[in-house]
């Protein structure tokens, strides 16, 4: 663990409730300002425990919830039809209580509503557009899924346009290194075998896995600024980045972050999974008819789809944000199972910045 030997009796008690004010001001300057006569472009987002949205003569009432002690409960009503409407309400883990009237409410005023859980999953997305499938859509989607042709050429403009976005990503946002340039390099060649006839999905994949493996290599030369203290210690494994990985799986899977980054990306491509699945029901699209990923009936694998060439503008957004930042470790929550978990206006602030 990482202790800062310096600070004793002068640490202040409540370093929780410090950082989470900051995280609360720096969500305030991420806000867009809202042009006149035009409908608000931000989310609303809430954390904590107590959240409560209820219907109150006609408008609806939001009291956000409460993340630390003390702190003053924000609150918010809109009126049918109010400019300062919010298109989309996240609820970032917490707890609370809303009504069958609040759904109804959000529905006809076009609002969706959005769950994610504490490890950064998506727990149900509510389009306030509702599903109004178009069938040439769906068509489109289903004979891409099974014409060998289609789906091949689906699949490899897909993985290019990631190839093409990450290639921003390393250049702009990651420090100059050897394995950047590595990275590159294997980035543009995969581009060019991409444009190329392949045989198989195999090929696709494999070209995929290579550039992946090599992309977040480049990240491991990343250096988070920390702020020690006894109170809040920080273990050794979240000092540097070693992987987007989780260390506790035996696969190479990266569901269970177990890194202040990670944990970071997790709640990142959350946010920006659920916004492509309001935005593809309301154009008609089915979530569920994944044409690369694999589909199943529980699983929006069509946005799994949509999502992968947006990966790369979600890592760097999030990758400008933790080299701008220095963070503590009253900033996350480790948990018994070894997990990472952001504090929750910390969340609030990584959500924001999708």
């Amino acid at each position: 663990m990482l202790h800062d030997t310096a600070i004793h009796t002068s640490e202040m008690p409540d370093e929780w409730s410090i950082r989470a004010e900051n995280w609360l001001s720096e969500l305030g300057k991420l806000q867009k300002p809202k042009r006149l006569r035009e409908r608000n472009s931000n989310s609303l987002i809430l954390a904590g425990h107590g959240n409560s949205l209820r219907i109150e003569n006609g408008a609806l009432v939001i009291k956000q919830g409460f993340t630390h002690y003390p702190q003053k409960q924000e609150s918010h009503r809109y009126f049918k039809g109010d400019l300062d409407l919010p298109r989309i309400i996240m609820l970032l883990d917490g707890s609370g209580s809303l009504s069958f009237d609040v759904l109804s409410w959000l529905a006809e005023q076009s609002v969706a509503l959005v769950r994610l859980k504490s490890s950064g999953d998506v727990a149900i997305v509510a389009s306030g557009n509702g599903f109004a499938s178009d069938q040439a859509k769906i068509d489109w989607q289903r004979e891409t899924l099974t014409c060998p042709i289609r789906h091949m050429a689906f699949a490899q403009q897909l993985i290019r346009d990631k190839l093409t976005n990450s290639l921003v990503t390393l250049v702009r946002h990651l420090p100059e290194h050897r394995d950047t340039d590595m990275a590159i390099a294997r980035a543009e060649r995969g581009i060019v075998e991409l444009g190329q006839s392949l045989d198989d999905m195999q090929q696709v994949r494999a070209i995929e896995g290579e550039c992946a493996s090599l992309y977040f290599r480049a990240w491991r030369n990343l250096s988070l600024q920390w702020k020690t203290s006894k109170r809040y210690p920080v273990p050794e494994s979240w000092l540097a980045y070693r992987g987007r990985s989780s260390v506790r799986e035996c696969k190479p899977e990266n569901r269970r972050a177990t890194d202040p980054i990670n944990a970071m990306l997790n709640y990142g491509y959350a946010v920006m999974h659920s916004k492509l699945q309001i935005k593809a029901i309301a154009d008609g699209y089915s979530p569920l008819l994944g044409i690369m990923h694999r589909q199943k009936r529980t699983s929006a694998s069509y946005i799994l789809d949509m999502l992968e060439p947006e990966r790369p503008r979600v890592d760097a957004a999030i990758l400008d944000f933790v080299q701008s930042k220095t963070f503590t470790g009253a900033d996350f929550v480790p948990r018994k199972d070894g997990a990472c978990r952001l504090s929750p206006q910390l969340a609030r602030v990584v959500a924001q910045l999708i």
